[in-house]
């Protein structure tokens, strides 16, 4: 191998390093946050969630996590970081169950109009005045929960990725 061969070869194997140590730093940091927002969330309880959403469609979180794990998202129509997020949920609902829960974001029917201009699948529930997000322990949006068997198996806040999604979905 010529010398040239060995200074790239080199400065390859430093640059996979490196993208390598940050991966795990970013994936550290990630978990840590996420740990410390989920402080509030009550994780040994069971999320029993019955009720109607936005097209009046019954909802029940418990019985539809028993055959697979379910992605309920809190969310919110202000919420920039929501932007980001709610495609990948959107592109998720088609695999797996999801239930969103918009917090403060107005009417059923503004909820369907944005959920129609937007082009989101997914069921969703209205918390016009955020009594689901606080007796949950949501303080930042977005929220997801992955609950199995009707009890939180995951919860993560802020910006996520489908890879990050996935990942918490197969475990659970």
């Amino acid at each position: 191998m010529s010398e040239e061969h060995k200074r790239h070869a080199g400065k390859w194997k430093k640059w996979l390093r490196e993208i390598l140590f940050f991966t795990v730093l970013l994936t550290v940091v990630s978990v840590g946050v996420d740990l410390w927002r989920s402080q509030s969330v009550p994780d040994d309880a069971p999320f029993t969630l019955k009720t109607l959403d936005i097209q009046g469609e019954p909802v029940d979180i418990a019985a539809l996590s028993k055959e697979q794990p379910v992605i309920v998202y809190f969310w919110a129509t202000w919420c920039g970081v929501c932007r980001f997020v709610t495609p990948s949920v959107n592109w998720l609902s088609q695999y797996y169950p999801t239930i969103g829960i918009s917090l403060s974001s107005g009417s059923d029917q503004k909820l369907q109009q944005y959920f129609a201009s937007k082009g989101l699948d997914f069921q969703n529930v209205n918390d016009e005045k955020n009594v689901l997000g606080r007796e949950w322990g949501v303080a930042f949006t977005p929220t997801v929960f992955i609950v199995r068997d009707g009890k939180v198996a995951f919860i993560t806040s802020g910006i996520t990725t489908p890879p990050g999604l996935l990942a918490r979905l197969w475990l659970s």
